[in-house]
């Protein structure tokens, strides 16, 4: 049986706007397993935000369980809730959220500055592993502005991997990126999966979910449906489709 990475129970969150209130999710159970690959989709106030925003201990929902690798969100202080944040979770946002004046090694290297239990050479190490699982080592001491958009993308996977997370939680990770590129880093994402790590990819788009092994549709701050995907993307294959003079640099 498969271990059970994130479970929300009855989770509900409101927002009050002036004299009004939000209900942005409305009582949602969900799980995530050990090796998932899933996508949360929906359009634009559906609650796939907020609910990523929660997973992500960046918010907190007015009711309502979540569980994660076992662990009452709930129960915990400001200060454990940021100490676990770190080290159980790995973040991908759309924008990249790279230090522009900090090299790609050293971006990558952050999320390590927060435990002093690493010393400088173990952190350098785990940081060039993380750009190597993402072929990136050559770039490791480019800036930002040296990288184009899937470089600075790739950067940003390895920064969510250097702490060995439970899971990565990614928020639209090729919104910013072309059609090959986007396909390039989705290629990352299902290599990532088969090594066994778990991964929820929230997107509006349709064909990037496909890329994914269950999709996770919010409406209303309500699950509509649960899907399995069949007949999967194959990064690989859809990259090696296309026209030749389409390819650029990633």
């Amino acid at each position: 049986m498969k271990k059970t990475i994130i479970k929300v129970s009855k989770l509900r969150k409101d927002y009050h706007v002036g004299e009004t209130i939000v209900h942005a999710l409305r009582g949602v159970d969900m799980e995530i397993f050990e090796g998932d690959f899933t996508a949360i989709m929906g359009a634009s106030g559906s609650g796939k935000s907020t609910m990523l925003n929660i997973l992500g201990c960046l918010d907190k929902p007015t009711d309502g369980e979540y569980l994660l690798d076992g662990v009452n969100m709930g129960l915990l202080s400001k200060n454990e809730l940021a100490a676990l944040r770190n080290n159980k979770l790995g973040f991908i946002f759309q924008s990249y959220n790279l230090l522009p004046r900090t090299t790609a090694l050293e971006n990558v290297e952050l999320p390590l500055f927060y435990n002093s239990g690493i010393r400088a050479k173990e952190r350098r190490e785990r940081a060039m592993f993380a750009l190597e699982q993402v072929s990136l080592v050559d770039r490791s001491h480019h800036m930002p502005n040296q990288l184009s958009g899937g470089q600075q993308q790739r950067v940003a996977i390895a920064r969510s991997l250097v702490n060995d997370p439970v899971v990565i939680l990614a928020d639209e990770a090729t919104g910013n990126l072309d059609t090959r590129t986007s396909y390039e880093i989705m290629e990352l994402f299902q290599q990532l999966n088969d090594n066994g790590k778990t991964i929820v990819f929230v997107t509006h788009e349709a064909d990037i979910a496909r890329f994914t092994k269950r999709n996770i549709i919010f409406r209303d701050g309500r699950i509509q449906k649960e899907t399995e995907v069949t007949n999967r993307n194959n990064a690989t294959e859809l990259i090696q489709a296309l026209p030749v003079e389409e390819e650029i640099e990633s």
